[in-house]
């Protein structure tokens, strides 16, 4: 069963406010074997994320809820145009949010206009793709999870030994602390003999 659990498939979030758009894509991923969660609007996506426009963003109950889903969704993909929320300004929410900025965010659009798409991967996403998405396109998502993964993985690792490091660095710190402090109390006693004599 354990080797089952490394092989799980890659959860990939599906934003479209057209229904069978979200059907297409949803059955491409699944033919690519990502796992599939489909949602209709930005914010839908972003309340699955845990993340929250209004005052309820802080309860403790989101909080945790966007941290069960950091490990859970592996790739965000959603459509540029919709109502309210466009994927442009989910893609702005998602690279804010200190928990989520390092899901790869893919913007699917009918419409290729150049200055859109150059705005998009401006602001931070990996892949601009024109509809109608086909089956290839789908080939190009599992790079963009890897690379996510490892960066994920290597900034762990940083963190890990920064932590590791600061711990040394607060022992040899009060060593140190210690000595300057027995420095200052040998330079007071001394200060005073060495004013007498500029002043006689």
């Amino acid at each position: 069963m354990a080797a089952v659990a490394t092989e799980a498939p890659f959860h990939v979030l599906a934003v479209d406010d057209s229904l069978p758009d979200r059907k297409l894509i949803e059955r491409l991923l699944k033919t690519s074997s990502f796992q599939v969660t489909t949602v209709d609007s930005g914010s839908k996506a972003l309340q699955f994320l845990g993340i929250h426009d209004d005052e309820e963003g802080t309860s403790p109950a989101s909080v945790r809820h966007a941290d069960q889903l950091e490990v859970a969704v592996n790739l965000i993909i959603t459509d540029y145009c919709m109502p309210g929320m466009t994927g442009y300004d989910l893609l702005k929410k998602i690279k804010e949010s200190s928990s989520l900025r390092d899901i790869p965010v893919v913007i699917m659009s009918s419409e290729n206009i150049p200055s859109r798409i150059n705005r998009c991967l401006e602001e931070g996403a990996d892949e601009f793709f024109l509809k109608p998405v086909r089956l290839s396109d789908m080939r190009k998502l599992k790079p963009h999870i890897l690379k996510s993964r490892c960066k994920e993985h290597h900034y762990q690792q940083e963190q890990q030994q920064q932590s590791d490091g600061s711990s040394n660095e607060s022992s040899s710190g009060s060593e140190n602390s210690d000595s300057r402090k027995r420095k200052a109390a040998d330079s007071e006693e001394i200060l005073p003999q060495t004013n007498r004599l500029r002043h006689s």
